[in-house]
């Protein structure tokens, strides 16, 4: 039987201890956000930019580049991957996001702080997934190469996509936010890291060797990106502590549309996978790499755009929070659902048969 690492299974565990530790540091002792605010260069958190680096670069390391010159052998994966996650996505989630904390949320949250709580979640939708896919790709038995090739296409589009989505989501929905400082975000959490890890994984495979490399080196930097988030959750809640001990409910207003974009879009992605005859191995992590968050970008621009105490800020850790347990169900549907999937996919040879033995039959006639 598969298992997660004890990290990852307990994830939305860590999440709410850290959580709570943060908020009651950020409570009962308020100086400690105060001293944190000295560590501060041109508006960034230094501590908060080191924690983000060390959750970022590991996952880097993992995407192999070559592997997108692949993808033209079997498209269709590719395609839904590719459409959902950057067509569909980041628009259903400021629908839903605008839908409930803008209308229905209305009489409990204030306006400007539920605008506020809408940027995170773009800067959550407009973030397709990366690394964590592969933990749901490996429980219910995906093809492990061709996610690569999904995730590696996926961070590749990141690069040139992120920023004019965000900033397109958040002009119609009255949040001005300058160009450069999305731009300098992607460079700072994307481009770096992701050019830092290109570059020490081919060093690092070409000394070492793939075995070493993916056994030894990996493993030891299994855990630094779930430490790191972890870290930086209670700094973020220490900035939070009064706000969520004064509104507890936002935190449950929040998950809420996040929730149902998540189901929906998942939904969507496998769904068209499905009409589309895929087989399981790839419609699976299809609707992975769709349905999860690449939070840990979500939360540093959160940060940089509009600082540790916001509203965006909060609503991109709640992502964080409610990730795994909804991930998991996902990947227990897409296991329960295979037949269907593997049904359909087997129909697709046989009506090709079908059609190729029509024109002999006719002409046997004539």
């Amino acid at each position: 039987m598969r298992k997660m690492s004890i990290f990852d299974r307990y994830l939305s565990i860590w999440v709410v201890i850290c959580i709570v530790i943060g908020t009651l540091i950020g409570y009962y002792i308020p100086s400690t956000a105060r001293a944190l605010e000295k560590a501060t260069y041109a508006q960034v958190s230094l501590p908060i930019a080191v924690l983000i680096w060390l959750m970022i670069y590991p996952m880097m390391l993992k995407i192999d580049f070559a592997s997108i010159l692949q993808a033209g052998k079997r498209p269709k994966g590719v395609v839904v991957t590719t459409v959902s996650n950057w067509l569909v996505k980041p628009f259903t989630m400021y629908l839903f996001a605008s839908l409930f904390l803008l209308v229905i949320f209305r009489a409990w949250i204030p306006h400007e702080l539920a605008k506020e709580y809408v940027a995170g979640a773009i800067l959550l939708g407009a973030a397709p997934c990366t690394a964590m896919v592969f933990v749901w790709s490996y429980l219910s038995n995906g093809d492990p190469a061709y996610t690569l090739i999904q995730v590696a296409i996926n961070d590749a589009i990141i690069l040139f996509a992120y920023a004019p989505i965000v900033v397109f989501l958040m002009g119609v929905s009255g949040i001005s936010i300058p160009w450069d400082t999305v731009i300098l975000s992607v460079v700072l959490f994307v481009v770096i890291p992701l050019t830092f890890g290109y570059v020490s994984r081919r060093q690092l495979i070409k000394r070492k060797g793939i075995e070493w490399f993916e056994n030894v080196f990996l493993k030891k930097l299994s855990n630094v990106t779930v430490v790191s988030l972890l870290l930086t959750l209670i700094i973020l809640f220490i900035y939070q502590g009064k706000t969520i001990v004064e509104n507890p409910v936002h935190i449950v207003l929040i998950a809420i549309p996040l929730t149902i974009q998540t189901y929906f879009i998942f939904a969507f992605s496998y769904g068209w996978a499905w009409l589309w005859r895929i087989n399981f191995e790839v419609a699976a992590p299809a609707g992975y790499v769709a349905a999860s968050n690449f939070f840990e970008l979500a939360v540093a621009v959160a940060v940089s755009l509009f600082g540790l105490k916001s509203g965006a800020a909060l609503a991109t850790v709640v992502g964080v929070l409610e990730e795994v347990p909804i991930m998991l169900s996902l990947v227990w549907i897409a296991k329960k659902t295979r037949g269907w999937i593997d049904r359909r996919h087997a129909e697709a040879p046989e009506k090709r048969k079908r059609i190729g033995r029509r024109p002999d039959t006719n002409h046997s006639r004539g």
